[in-house]
């Protein structure tokens, strides 16, 4: 098996789990967001490689691939505030990339199951909440979102085309530890530098659904294991929580943990009606009917999740 990204946030924690169902695991990774320490834990294990690998301008990719039948695409720019300031980015590191593992499974002569990590964002502002998948149209607020619609779309057509299979995952905000970006760890960061005094953007009121690291490896574990007893050459599933959080509430779980529940909070007031940044999509709940309906279970609530997560991330950061 391959994962690309497997040296990030949640490709590392995949991998791990990987290796202990017995599997032989390639990790690919740049490490531009990927660390080795990551995979500290694993990285003396025989059954693991780890290959240094740019997908903008891959040099192994296709040998790579060509040995594997199940790639793990977790690789990509997380960062959507990003789309604000360097849209090329996203193109490159999300649609250009997958582009190109298209291209090395396209040209391998053995066929491949793509199990791809999307994203709550391609759906942009959903009138309907929670918001099941064949909600439409798909409309992304941000080149983030956008960028893995794209992809979203250039795998399916791949799938049909050069008859090989695909598995589109929809995360919500994945929390945990290893995290290097988001609310939390940006919580956490300013609390240590001024604990009297919190900025946080937007207006508090953005209210989404967060699901922890452990789940969403469980989950995307599970739905690999249904998907390969079906026939079907695409599929599609939201993975996330059944409730959501606001940011103010998250607020106040990171201060109690950090022993500062007296920090005042000041509130940006964010842009385009109390969105933190251009893009923010304000509320966000996906339905995972369709992924409870195939006997996957939820650990964490999203409040449980974020002090979960809260309290590992105090600890490391």
């Amino acid at each position: 098996m391959v994962v690309t990204g497997g040296a990030g946030f949640i490709g590392s924690h995949l991998t791990e789990e990987l290796l202990k169902e017995g599997h032989r695991v390639t990790v690919l990774d740049n490490f531009s967001n990927g660390k080795t320490e990551n995979l500290q834990r694993v990285r003396d294990n025989p059954q693991l490689k780890i290959i240094k690998e740019d997908l903008k301008k891959p040099k192994k990719l296709g040998r790579l691939i060509d040995a594997s039948d199940t790639i793990f695409h977790l690789a990509a720019n997380p960062e959507v505030k990003l789309g604000e300031t360097d849209p090329r980015t996203h193109f490159e590191e999300n649609i250009l990339a997958t582009f190109n593992l298209l291209e090395a499974v396209r040209k391998s002569e053995k066929p491949k199951t793509l199990i791809f990590a999307s994203t709550s964002t391609v759906y942009g502002e959903a009138e309907k909440v929670p918001t099941p998948e064949d909600y439409g149209p798909l409309l992304p607020i941000s080149t983030y979102g956008a960028s893995k619609l794209a992809c979203e779309a250039l795998i399916a057509s791949y799938a049909h085309t050069f008859n090989h299979r695909a598995l589109i995952l929809r995360f919500a905000n994945i929390i945990g530890p290893r995290s290097s970006h988001g609310v939390i760890v940006d919580f956490i960061k300013k609390i240590r530098a001024n604990p009297h005094e919190l900025t946080i953007l937007g207006d508090g009121k953005q209210e989404k659904s967060y699901l922890y690291v452990t789940d969403c490896v469980e989950a995307t574990m599970h739905l690999t294991e249904t998907f390969s007893k079906t026939e079907r050459a695409v599929e599609v599933f939201n993975v996330g929580s059944d409730d959501k959080v606001t940011v103010t509430q998250i607020a106040k779980t990171v201060a109690t943990i950090m022993k500062t529940p007296h920090v005042k909070f000041k509130f940006t007031g964010g842009v385009d009606g109390g969105r933190g940044w251009k893009g923010d999509v304000k509320t966000m709940q996906l339905s995972i009917d369709k992924l409870v309906k195939t006997g996957w279970k939820l650990t964490y609530t999203s409040r449980q999740a974020v002090k979960q997560a809260a309290k590992t991330l105090a600890d490391t950061n």
